[in-house]
């Protein structure tokens, strides 16, 4: 039974040709230094073509890290903000905006709220983080989302999340709808 084995095993392995290097190739690539240096310089810097998004730089709010965020427009009333902050009004997205610099943290969020608003969500949660900065400033992503949150048409109103769901680190949005046609609310 052994010989029918090793024939077997032959004839599977006919035409096969032995490798000539014991290195395996992951497929990652190796970094390139100089590369690495002109992606980071380019995230600090703007590409110089500003959007015009309606959310203005000129003046951010500076917020403390363990700070917690509570701010609503004109006319929401105080129970859907108490709902809000007490976790009781379920999100329907999230974003993260960790790591990101500035310019690209306030495109990603234009960009998630437009497409919250596109499907009717009534709230998300975005996480800003709200890490010191290195020269001891306030958190700058945290206090930029204070800021452009209050400009957005679209925003309600937004409170702090609780702990679990990200704690000062991370904010609920209430967003207003415009009811799709045929939907029943």
């Amino acid at each position: 039974m052994q010989d029918d084995d090793f024939s077997l095993f032959r004839s599977a392995v006919r035409g096969v040709k032995p490798m000539q290097h014991d290195r395996a190739d992951t497929g990652k690539p190796r970094s390139n230094k100089a590369q690495v240096a002109t992606r980071r310089a380019n995230a600090v810097v703007g590409d110089g073509e500003p959007r015009v998004d309606g959310l203005s730089d000129q003046f951010v709010i500076d917020v403390g890290a363990e700070d917690e965020l509570y701010w609503s427009r004109d006319g929401v009333q105080d129970s859907q903000l108490r709902k809000l902050k007490a976790g009781q009004v379920p999100f329907e997205g999230s974003l993260d905006l960790h790591g990101l610099n500035v310019e690209k943290a306030r495109q990603l969020l234009w960009d998630f709220l437009a497409e919250a608003t596109k499907f009717e969500i009534r709230c998300v949660r975005v996480t800003h983080g709200k890490a010191a900065r290195t020269d001891g400033r306030r958190p700058m992503i945290k206090s930029h989302v204070n800021t452009w949150l209050r400009q957005h048409p679209q925003v309600l109103g937004f409170t702090s999340c609780l702990p679990r769901h990200g704690g000062t680190g991370s904010v609920y949005i209430l967003l207003k709808r415009t009811m799709l046609e045929g939907r029943d609310e």
